[in-house]
């Protein structure tokens, strides 16, 4: 949609974020003199010293026990695309007031006007100790794989690219309560993914270490298999060995299909010859790879997510990130690993089989239940505030990671 058609369809937007969406507001008082001397000089150096001592105690004497960066070079933004540095900070600071909001961690956007992966990282590196960790957002492939990876290795905070674990970590969890609906076993299954980018990878990294053995993935160019000689080293990890001529013919006999390409690619009888009970999540926003009314009066069968609110089912990134890095703060993890997302994952799908509380129900207009059109929590659903990110800080824990 161009920048006319945006303002008709939302015609409040510009409006709403006149001013901007963050600030920065005092956790101390300061009404004195004697107040302005414990601020700020000379009080101040006493802190100063302590940290120069012990490192760590930046985390007990400065707010960087509750702070997250969320940084973009603007590369990738939403369905946007390379929209540039300060064009996406509406969207950085839309994702630090959902840090704020959901989690109550402090975010603070830095939108860095740089595309090489060197200076990228070193600009990052340079501003990490200001933070308690970093979530990367809105940065295309490949370089964004590479970034994460240098960051991670390289840090001591937690670092995470939220367009591709934050994907994988919610539709995992959807996928498990899916699983246990339809009575299906997770090696048994078969994925069809649409998409080969940041979160298609990392959704399919994931389902194979939660034991699925059949991945087929389709990019722009069409399936990944093995006789394809275009193949980064990314992508050939997915290769399969059968060259589908067409996405009807890789979906015969599949399980699960994964869309995360561009709205409208499915026809309705593309979908005919997937197993009984299949589950659809068609992620693209915001028009999905297949609507849900198309699904249902072919495959009335099937569980249907997608990733906008306004279907059951939103596989909703908001209801991981904020918590997650909530955890990780909690114990001043060093980092992220899959330790941790897969607790994440399996906290999230456990809290969705919970009776929803009374607060929930009259916030959603309705009573809803754990079932094919509720796999995964509501992101108000205020007990994933401890549920989450006390699962996350415990993995943590027993993964090594923690430093409390």
């Amino acid at each position: 949609m161009n920048l006319e058609s945006l303002k008709a369809a939302y015609p409040q937007a510009l409006k709403y974020h006149i001013g901007g969406k963050v600030s920065i507001t005092p956790k101390k008082r300061l009404r004195s003199i004697d107040e302005l001397a414990l601020a700020y000089t000379p009080g101040v150096s006493v802190p100063c010293k302590q940290i120069e001592a012990e490192p760590l105690s930046a985390y007990d004497y400065t707010s960087k026990s509750n702070l997250v960066a969320v940084i973009s070079n603007g590369t990738a933004v939403l369905g946007l695309g390379d929209i540039g540095a300060l064009a996406s900070k509406p969207v950085m600071e839309g994702k630090a007031i959902l840090f704020k909001t959901f989690a109550d961690v402090d975010a603070f956007d830095i939108e860095v006007n740089e595309k090489d992966i060197d200076k990228f990282i070193a600009i990052v590196k340079a501003i990490s100790p200001t933070f308690g960790g970093i979530n990367l957002e809105d940065i295309k492939a490949p370089e964004c794989f590479e970034i994460e990876r240098r960051l991670i290795e390289e840090l001591d905070i937690p670092v995470m690219h939220d367009d591709q674990h934050g994907t994988a970590i919610i539709s995992t969890a959807a996928i498990i309560n899916a699983l246990h609906l339809v009575n299906k076993k997770v090696e048994d299954i078969k994925v069809v993914v649409f998409g080969a980018g940041a979160a298609a990878i990392a959704c399919a990294k994931m389902y194979k270490a939660l034991g699925v053995r059949d991945i087929v993935m389709f990019d722009s160019k069409g399936v990944i298999s093995e006789d394809r000689s275009d193949l980064s080293d990314i992508k050939r990890e997915f290769a399969c060995k059968q060259n589908y001529s067409s996405y009807k013919d890789a979906l015969h006999g599949a399980d699960v299909l994964l869309g995360l390409s561009k709205g409208d690619l499915l026809k309705a009888d593309d979908i005919l010859g997937m197993k009984e009970s299949p589950l659809i999540f068609a992620l693209s926003n915001p028009i999905p790879e297949i609507m849900p009314d198309v699904v249902k009066s072919v495959r009335p069968d099937a569980i249907i997510a997608t990733g906008r609110s306004d279907f059951p089912n939103q596989i909703n990134n908001v209801i991981g990130f904020p918590f997650i890095f909530k955890g990780a703060l909690k114990v001043r993890a060093s980092k992220i690993n899959e330790e941790m997302k897969f607790a994440a994952a399996r906290a999230i799908a456990e809290l969705a089989r919970e009776e929803i509380t009374e607060k929930l129900e009259i916030l959603l207009g309705q009573r809803v239940a754990f079932g094919r059109e509720y796999i995964i929590p509501s992101a108000f659903d205020e007990r994933l505030i401890e549920v989450v990110p006390n699962a996350v800080a415990e993995a943590a824990i027993k993964s090594g990671v923690a430093r409390i």
